[in-house]
């Protein structure tokens, strides 16, 4: 029986050093995508996404580009086996909406790759320029997380699943939140090791700087349907689409509500991970357990979606 299909693309912390060299190794459709993006960047970001070192690979302005060019050369691999097979949906946790976009046509890959290298640049800069960090409440209802962070004045940053939200604020805020969420029960209080902010207000200067890129871009009505993070629901129009991807940099990535209107909405119930790793099929899994994802980052998963999905197709 055929199932309705949506891709999933990964999110800045996904990366893993030697993410893709197996695949330009062994698939033209994927070199063709690494190849063109070392000459448009101006540096070699398949060098340091197949060799690293992790330190220069985690850079905000290095992990997004790697991620998104990875994630488009994963599924330019399962169209290459599968042909355009359909889909109904594509979604990416916060840099991955950028890549979803891509493999809906609504931009073209590079220009999609200069927004992302953009985009990377832009909150990097923000980074170093507040003194931010981000904690992932664990075992806490929304509710009360969203007291704790009025209380202690920070943002949230991603709702990833049930139980799982994370904060994002001034250095000292965070630390306040985590102390709050003790004082509410929430079972664990996680300190996150990342560059900055994301996510949050301290990353306004960043919005503000991708909003002018995303209004000189060439925009195109995307081939599926696209969820917005900050929405939870498709987009669609110029406009909106912009204004969307915009509002991402600051605003919440509403993952959990994302993925219940894709299974309720639309009747997902077969996703399709493309990126290193399996963190949102764990995060998918905690969200509904009766759905299935497949992952699709590497030679050896790649090959074992693409029989699955074969079974999955229709005719």
């Amino acid at each position: 029986m055929a199932s309705t299909i949506a891709l999933l693309f990964s999110g800045q912390g996904a990366q893993q050093v030697g993410m893709g060299r197996d695949l330009a190794q062994r698939f033209a459709a994927a070199a063709n995508c690494f190849a063109p993006a070392d000459a448009a960047l101006g540096y070699s970001i398949s060098q340091i996404a197949f060799e690293g070192p992790l330190e220069e690979l985690t850079k905000t302005s290095r992990c997004q580009v790697a991620l998104y060019i990875h994630g488009l050369a994963a599924l330019a691999v399962l169209r290459d086996e599968l042909g355009d097979f359909p889909v109904a949906a594509a979604a990416g946790l916060s840099l991955g909406e950028f890549t979803a976009h891509a493999a809906a046509g609504t931009f073209d890959f590079l220009d999609g790759l200069q927004l992302v290298a953009n985009r990377g640049r832009y909150m990097e800069r923000a980074c170093e320029t507040t003194s931010g960090t981000m904690a992932a409440l664990i075992g806490g209802a929304e509710e009360t997380v969203r007291k704790i962070a009025r209380e202690a004045d920070v943002d949230i940053a991603n709702i990833n699943s049930p139980g799982q939200i994370v904060l994002s604020g001034e250095l000292d805020k965070i630390r306040k939140a985590t102390d709050l969420a003790k004082h509410y029960g929430v079972r664990r209080a996680l300190p996150l090791n990342v560059a900055g902010a994301f996510h949050s207000r301290l990353m306004e200067s960043a919005e503000v700087k991708l909003r002018k890129d995303l209004a000189a871009i060439q925009l195109k009505e995307p081939s599926t349907k696209v969820i917005a993070n900050v929405f939870a629901e498709p987009v669609s129009g110029k406009e909106e689409i912009r204004d969307s991807l915009a509002k991402q940099v600051t605003g919440t990535v509403r993952w959990t509500e994302s993925v219940e209107y894709m299974i309720d909405r639309l009747g997902c119930k077969l996703f399709v991970e493309l990126g290193p790793g399996n963190i949102l099929a764990g995060l998918v899994g905690r969200i509904r357990k009766d759905c299935r994802v497949i992952p699709a980052g590497d030679n050896a998963s790649l090959e074992a979606a693409v029989v699955e999905l074969r079974g999955a197709l229709p005719g």
